[in-house]
């Protein structure tokens, strides 16, 4: 057993390799206070995480979340019963004992370290706890996946000269229903529990958390069709809880029996199964969830879950097809630089990651999606539209934006030319909005009804200009386009709107 001082540990933080990756480690995170942290994906996850673990996450919006949107004060306090879930349990020659990872209300009940590591590029977020009076090492990874959702890598580690048996309660707590409204989750909890419907299918041991009816007051039918869901890969002869009524039982040592379905209470996924490890041997699995899943989609993970090798393969690609496009998408910006100082090169780097983020980035560099121009045009002026409607439609496919502006000239209408100078293609954008600032309501919608790349954004008067300003240092030939949507929007006597959208302008209206 190895002795650990943690009463006189202190925080501090170092670059370090992880995984073939770069990472930021704090070390000894739990002599902190409480901070906020965020994780970005290439496609619509929003997922908030406090280094207490924890946590709220979801798709697009708070409407559609996978576990309660709340403030940040909140999200600090509420991961002894929201989010990930740990128990793990051993039997010794005297009792049974229990260690609980990342808890701390079970300090000082084991020699333990923690510490958190974050990529560099942002995307991913690792928690891990050192048990040095049992020699393991127990972490987990948030990851994210365009088309499976979230996903969540774990790993114990046996640190010992000699091999180890324990029993583990892994998962999630307090997992939404699809269709679960945001004012809802706040201020009706108890109502929404009433509504809840957890079920698994028992040959895939897939955990599908809907509602039984949608929720409303009115005397009409109202059916609730879609489903979050969870799935693990890697633990074999393994059995799951659709709740936390018997975690208790576990911690006390007792028996454990599968859930089928769950009502009128706080869905859970929760897998209990047994590892044997020998000495310095480690043992992975993979926690999947996704929001708002509809029948087909779920028949289709039916299917792929009957393949779980090939399914495990097909995730770990789509992460990484992910971190790519991230990647990419941040060059396009400018994101990358290299100098002496790495901590200077990546505090660069998370600048030009969160004004992305909020003001968006010019789509497919300076070349023009004419569909989408051409129904720009149609939204703001139809009788422009339709003037001009013959020559729209005889745009090819792409166009440069060089051309496409001495085309325009060439039609001699000074209002094509202004909404022609106003067009901002831009994408990956939402509103300035996070548990820190409830007030501002984000939305990260990529993909409009007919599933086609979305150009759009959204953003406060203020904020979203800052945000093109430092982006028009990558994007030069569009500092014009700037200027005009950023004059354009202004009334004659200097008055500016509270909202620029890709929709039109929003004017702030005074509470009655």
């Amino acid at each position: 057993m190895v002795i650990v001082d943690d009463q006189h540990a202190t925080s501090n933080g170092e670059f370090i390799d992880l995984n073939g990756e770069r990472y930021y480690a704090i070390h000894n995170v739990d002599k902190m206070a409480p901070f906020f942290i965020s994780v970005v994906s290439d496609s619509d996850h929003w997922l908030f995480l406090s280094s207490t673990t924890g946590l709220t996450a979801g798709r697009v919006s708070p409407e559609t979340a996978l576990f309660t949107y709340e403030t940040v004060d909140k999200i600090h306090e509420s991961h002894l019963h929201t989010g990930c879930k740990t128990i793990i349990r051993r039997q010794t020659e005297q009792q049974i004992e229990v260690w609980e990872p990342f808890n701390q209300e079970h300090d000082h009940k084991y020699q333990t370290t923690r510490h958190i590591y974050k990529n560099l590029l942002g995307n991913k977020v690792c928690f891990e706890e050192t048990n040095h009076t049992w020699n393991l090492t127990y972490r987990y990874t948030w990851e994210t996946s365009a088309e499976y959702g979230f996903v969540r890598n774990c790993e114990m580690i046996n640190h010992g000269e000699n091999g180890v048996e324990v029993e583990i309660l892994d998962g999630f707590q307090n997992i939404l229903p699809a269709g679960t409204p945001r004012y809802t989750q706040a201020n009706s909890s108890n109502l929404v529990d009433a509504y809840k419907w957890s079920e698994l299918e028992p040959s895939t041991q897939l955990g599908m958390f809907s509602l039984f009816s949608a929720i409303t007051d009115r005397a009409e039918p109202c059916e609730s069709l879609l489903a979050n869901t969870v799935f693990c890969l890697g633990l074999d002869n393994s059995q799951t809880l659709l709740s936390s009524q018997q975690v208790l039982a576990f911690k006390r040592g007792g028996n454990i029996n599968q859930d089928s379905i769950i009502r009128g209470i706080r869905g859970a996924y929760l897998v209990n199964a047994s590892l044997q490890l020998e000495a310095l041997e480690s043992k992975s699995w993979t926690f999947v969830t996704n929001v708002e899943q509809s029948q087909p989609q779920i028949v289709s993970l039916l299917e792929a879950l009957k393949d779980t090798p090939q399914l495990a393969t097909k995730v770990s690609q789509s992460v990484d097809t992910g971190t790519q496009g991230l990647a990419e998408k941040m060059a396009a910006a400018d994101g990358f630089q290299v100098t002496n100082e790495e901590s200077v090169s990546a505090h660069h780097y998370a600048n030009v990651l969160f004004n992305v983020l909020r003001g968006g980035i010019f789509d497919n560099q300076y070349t023009i999606q004419t569909k989408d121009y051409v129904k720009t045009i149609k939204h703001f002026n139809t009788d422009v539209y339709s003037a001009h409607a013959e020559w729209l439609s005889q745009l090819p496919a792409h166009v440069s934006l060089g051309d496409l502006y001495q085309e325009v000239e060439t039609r001699h209408c000074s209002q094509l030319e202004r909404l022609t100078m106003e067009y901002l293609p831009i994408t990956f954008g939402r509103r300035h909005g996070d548990p820190s600032r409830p007030w501002n309501q984000f939305e990260i919608k990529l993909l409009d009804n007919n599933n086609e790349k979305l150009l759009s954004y959204q953003g406060n008067w203020r904020d979203i200009f800052q945000n093109w300003e430092a982006l028009s240092f990558s994007y030069p030939n569009y500092i014009e386009s700037v200027i005009a949507k950023f004059v354009n929007a202004s009334t004659i006597d200097g008055y500016n709107p509270y909202r620029i959208t890709k929709q039109g302008i929003d004017w702030e209206v005074e509470d009655p």
